[in-house]
């Protein structure tokens, strides 16, 4: 074999080599996305390089494999979607409150599925493995809760603010928490079957 063919041969092998790792990394990439969604977006946006937003991306993955996350129980979610249709009765008259009490709801159904629920952050950054496509929900949710401390959310925010819990409540229940009718005080005259949190 000539030194000629030698040099041939190792360029390219040095080529299949290198798009031979393209791939994989393409590959990885279009599963990032395809997991996380709108957060992969979110995180490369966050994140200095593409790669270091898709080594935290991987990185919650890791965190995420060694959670000990339990399904709920017939019994539980029944609970849970009863609690839900009670907020929406009392978001009527108590539209501040039941906005607190949809946080808390909330809370308690992360945690009983087996999530941390400490540092907001990091309750993101968990939930985002499995429930990325409603997380803007939850932020969006959050912040309005915070204004609503203030003292600075309206009634109209507050509103959306369940709208968006419901995203989050729903992806983690398993199916809608809402009733196919909705509670009577919650009904308008041109649209029998709207309620609070269906628009």
């Amino acid at each position: 074999m000539s030194p000629t063919q030698v040099v041939v041969i190792v360029i390219v092998v040095l080529v299949l080599a290198a798009l031979a790792a393209v791939a994989v990394v393409a590959s990885r990439r279009r599963a990032l996305k395809q997991r996380f969604g709108p957060e992969y977006d979110r995180a490369v946006a966050e994140q200095d390089s593409r790669s270091a937003a898709e080594r935290e991306l991987r990185e919650r993955e890791r965190r995420h494999a060694q959670l000990e996350l339990t399904p709920l129980s017939p019994e539980s979610r029944a609970r849970y979607a009863a609690a839900w249709e009670e907020l929406q009765v009392r978001f009527v008259d108590s539209p501040a409150d039941t906005v607190g009490d949809a946080d808390e709801l909330v809370s308690r159904l992360i945690a009983e599925r087996g999530y941390p629920t400490g540092d907001f952050d990091e309750q993101i950054a968990h939930l985002s493995v499995e429930h990325a496509r409603t997380l803007t929900h939850y932020r969006d949710a959050h912040e309005i809760r915070l204004r609503n401390e203030r003292g600075e959310a309206t009634t109209e925010e507050l509103r959306q603010a369940l709208v968006h819990y419901r995203a989050l409540f729903a992806d983690l229940l398993g199916e809608d928490p809402v009733g196919h009718q909705p509670p009577p005080e919650q009904r308008h005259p041109d649209h029998p079957h709207d309620d609070v949190t269906s628009r």
